[in-house]
């Protein structure tokens, strides 16, 4: 059970943000992603896939089919939405899509440094590398370390990005 659910903790906590996959692709870095990630259809994609609605309904979905990894992963989600919840200070997400289209513009990003960022960032990081260490404590085998190692390692790479460029 214990490798599954870690596996299954990685894989919903990404997935949130799936929809950023196709719209790097589709953007062209002469063009900006400013324009495409405001469009419209950016936006109904990114209500959907941070639904609060969605995710609850499929962890209530989990309880009731007593699928103990399908919950965790999927709480995982939630975990992931209620962050972006949090820290999304003037590009949140729509996230009680399909009830409201309402946008809640938090005061704090984790991305913006003139949204308290170079404050966030840091406490983020260090969170981040708490859990490793209690994941890395939990005797797992070590290609699964390694696989969080990567992880974290993509984690603390993309914050860095963040507070270099913004």
């Amino acid at each position: 059970m214990g490798r599954s659910v870690g596996f299954a903790i990685a894989g919903p906590v990404a997935l949130p943000d799936g929809g950023h996959v196709p719209l790097r692709a589709w953007d062209s870095p002469e063009r900006g992603l400013q324009p495409t990630f405001f469009s419209d259809v950016w936006q109904t994609v990114f209500a959907i896939d941070n639904s609060f609605v969605l995710w609850g309904g499929a962890v209530l979905f989990g309880v009731w089919m007593h699928w103990k990894v399908w919950t965790v992963g999927v709480s995982a989600g939630l975990l992931h939405l209620s962050m972006d919840f949090l820290l999304h200070a003037g590009d949140g997400r729509p996230q009680f899509w399909p009830f409201s289209n309402w946008v809640f513009h938090s005061p704090v990003s984790y991305w913006d440094s003139t949204h308290h960022a170079l404050w966030v960032a840091p406490v983020s990081a260090v969170l981040c590398v708490a859990c490793y260490a209690i994941l890395w404590r939990r005797g797992m085998p070590i290609w699964a370390k390694a696989f969080f190692a990567v992880l974290l390692m993509a984690e603390l790479w993309v914050a860095r990005q963040w507070l270099l460029f913004f």
